[in-house]
């Protein structure tokens, strides 16, 4: 719609995260919600890029014929192939559905920031499958071979059907519920528990001294990914805030029912993709982490938790802290930022 000519400044208690005023131009000032911004500065200090992480090690390590097992490069390979899927499903998500309802001008700032940070992380993907020199159609058309991923990816798009609709819009009840839907489906789902057990495995090979360099780029994908979980959740929060008829006895239920079921599909996921364990990590720990993690999901949104267990990998939050002194000239300091301090 054409740009409304006024003398009147911005009121920053019109601003919304859905159904607010001025969503034609982004105008960032007077400032409402922080939180997005905070973000968007974050995002611009952590920037990273594939190629500056060297993969050398790696090549030699998967050309080696007694370093990695059977299982562990199946694994290996599973494990990229869900990735390639979910992060393009991510961008879709920002760039052909979210972006346009939204209406508050620091949240766009923020998810023009996450669509390029889904970018690099399939520019990452295929830099691994390029160095290793792995067949790309096998590791790319994964979800449509492999059921456990296939099942996620279907779950995740199922909830698309609405608000991709070209002609969906906010403004009525039923739709800004949907709306508040697909956020929790993609920040507390998605990427809140689909990631996980994959990160999991990655990093344990970290910890095997294994595919190193194609571990500190996960590790740096991690990191994104945290803080897309952090400003999803922000955005549900504020939503809940701004128009608290949404968030209803029967919405909080239909929620944590998905999250169950997104429990239920990862454990699957995790469990007949490495039904042997790999690392010492066996089915029944996957089970428990994934739980572990949707319970910290569901917390962070006020609804209550399901599983109530311990987290069977402590050293996961070990390994996702990136403040670690390394040898420079093996591979890029992992402590490095562009102008700002790592805040998970």
């Amino acid at each position: 719609m054409p740009i409304q000519k006024t003398h009147q400044k911005v009121d920053i208690n019109k601003r919304r995260v859905i159904n607010g005023e001025d969503a034609d131009v982004i105008q960032l000032y007077p400032m409402r919600h922080t939180f997005a911004w905070d973000a968007y500065n974050v995002g611009n200090s952590n920037h990273w890029l594939p190629t500056e992480i060297t993969m050398q090690n790696d090549i030699e390590q998967w050309r080696a014929s007694d370093v990695l097992t059977d299982d562990e490069r199946s694994a290996f390979k599973t494990v990229l192939g869900f990735f390639t899927t979910a992060d393009s499903i991510a961008a879709n998500n920002i760039v052909i559905a979210m972006y346009k309802h939204v209406t508050s001008p620091e949240c766009r700032m923020y998810l023009l920031r996450q669509a390029y940070e889904e970018a690099i992380h399939t520019h990452a993907y295929q830099y691994i499958v390029e160095s290793l020199g792995l067949d790309e159609g096998e590791i790319f058309n994964m979800y449509r071979e492999v059921d456990a991923i296939y099942n996620k990816a279907s779950f995740i798009l199922s909830f698309n059907e609405g608000i991709f609709d070209s002609n969906f819009k906010t403004g009525t009840f039923e739709s800004d519920q949907k709306f508040l839907e697909n956020v929790c489906i993609f920040s507390l789902i998605l990427e809140g528990i689909f990631f996980y057990s994959a990160f999991a495995v990655i990093l344990g090979f970290h910890r095997q001294n294994k595919m190193v360099g194609s571990a500190e780029q996960i590790q740096y994908i991690m990191r994104d990914e945290s803080q897309h979980l952090n400003f999803g959740i922000n955005i549900i929060n504020t939503i809940k805030e701004e128009q608290p008829e949404l968030w209803t006895p029967e919405f909080q239920q239909k929620i944590v029912n998905n999250i169950r079921e997104a429990v239920n599909l990862e454990v699957e996921f995790a469990t007949s993709v490495f039904p042997k364990g790999i690392f010492g990590m066996n089915a029944e720990g996957f089970r428990q982490y994934i739980q572990h993690i949707a319970d910290r999901r569901l917390a962070r949104v006020g609804l209550p938790l399901q599983y109530n267990v311990p987290n069977p990998f402590p050293w996961m939050s070990e390994s996702i802290d990136l403040n670690k002194e390394k040898n420079f000239f093996e591979t890029r300091v992992t402590e490095y930022q562009v102008g700002g301090t790592l805040d998970w």
